[in-house]
């Protein structure tokens, strides 16, 4: 039995995931935004299984307090951690600045992983996982943008930031070497049928599972065992080349020093 901590688990990919873990035995922390929407997502999970092992943990990932806090709470419960997903994402919002200045969707996709994984890997030993959730949208990096300087059309803010996460996770992947978890990033599938999709584009899309099943996968099959640093692309069913700009240890360290400077800044 592995304990897995999967965020945005409330619905979409993140839920089916969930319940896929579940029903093989896992021990499953789940995340969301809302304490309404946790609370049913943990009735559905139980009803899988009479002796079901769930957690339920609220955080605002657009809050970096909030997120440290989070990962106190796990920390506080959990000596160890298997495996941390991170899932959740955000496509559009209605207000794009936080109040320090930032852009929510880079903060939610790309800045709030970072620092989640980064407090959560003392838990995380060297056989253990962390998975990013990636698109095959990816689209160089404006760092002005990044800094909040200039807001980006919501597909062109989605894309940056799913790259953006994709470099941290090959920086991340690097610097941490042998001594710790194997960190991938992973595009679950295009266009399936998550409520961000369906907001997005207007289409039903594609069945949701195919992306659950690739995160089960990338979180307890063999074929991830070695794969620090790299990219799965599930529309291509294999590990791939990412953006080119992922494959720039240069770059990848760049982003990695832009997501620090504002978390210095914002952390107390």
């Amino acid at each position: 039995m592995k304990r897995i901590l999967i965020t945005g688990a409330t619905d979409g990919i993140g839920l089916e995931t969930a319940k896929s873990l579940v029903s093989l035995g896992h021990h499953v922390l789940i995340h969301g935004r809302s304490a309404a929407k946790l609370e049913q997502a943990l009735k559905t999970l139980r009803s899988l299984s009479d002796d079901a092992s769930i957690e339920s943990y609220v955080a605002d990932l657009s809050n970096m307090n909030e997120v440290e806090a989070f990962a106190d709470a796990v920390s506080a419960k959990h000596d160890h951690l298997d495996v941390l997903i991170n899932n959740a994402g955000v496509f559009s919002t209605s207000d794009p600045l936080t109040p320090e200045g930032l852009d929510v969707r880079f903060v939610v996709n790309t800045i709030a992983p970072y620092l989640l994984t980064k407090r959560l890997l003392p838990l995380i030993d060297s056989t253990g996982r962390v998975i990013n959730l990636s698109s095959a949208a990816q689209s160089p990096v404006a760092m002005d943008a990044f800094r909040g300087e200039r807001l980006l059309s919501d597909g062109e803010a989605y894309a940056q930031s799913k790259l953006a996460l994709t470099m941290w996770s090959r920086g991340l992947a690097d610097s941490i070497g042998q001594d710790g978890p194997i960190v991938v990033s992973v595009n679950p599938g295009s266009l399936l049928a998550s409520k961000m999709v369906q907001t997005a584009f207007g289409v039903p899309g594609k069945d949701i599972t195919i992306g659950a099943k690739i995160l089960t996968r990338a979180a307890l099959d063999d074929e991830f065992a070695n794969a620090s640093g790299q990219y799965y692309n599930n529309d291509a069913g294999e590990f791939g080349p990412p953006h080119a700009d992922a494959l720039d240890a240069e770059k990848n360290a760049q982003i990695i020093r832009a997501i620090e400077e504002p978390l210095a800044k914002q952390l107390h």
